[in-house]
């Protein structure tokens, strides 16, 4: 838990502080009192599959293959499995398509961050009128 948090946490498109500032006091006061926390949330959501995220996005990505007969491998944008692990699965340089049902700097914007350059991605999944509707 504390990895994924320092992980969410230090990316400056979650907090927009300066990181001289942030950095100490994520490390320092945040981490320490916040991990234990969470864990014991998550803890609560628990299935036996895992994550409920986790699980849905294999899901999803299981049955968006078999709909499309084509490669689909899933990441998580902080937290495992990484992007760049998931990208090393394709022969070819891969579309990818930040599923987050809305935009956001924080969510979708950060997905680009950490793509190798000439690697494609939907950047307007969120509003596309099919999912919409």
């Amino acid at each position: 838990m504390r990895a994924y948090l320092a992980e969410f946490l230090s990316d400056p498109r979650v907090v927009k502080l300066p990181r001289l500032l942030w950095l100490p006091l994520l490390h320092a006061v945040v981490l320490p009192r916040r991990s234990k926390a969470s864990a014991e949330k998550y803890a609560s959501i628990w299935t036996n599959e895992g994550s409920p995220l986790a699980f849905h996005t294999r899901e999803q990505a299981r049955l968006l293959a078999a709909h499309t007969g084509t490669q689909v491998e899933y990441a998580m944008r902080y937290g495992k499995p990484a992007v760049s692990d998931a990208l090393k699965k394709f022969g070819g340089t891969p579309t990818v398509v930040p599923l987050y049902p809305q935009y956001s700097e924080s969510t979708t914007d950060s997905v680009a961050d950490v793509l190798p350059a000439g690697v494609p991605r939907v950047e307007h999944f969120h509003d596309h009128p099919g999912y919409i509707a």
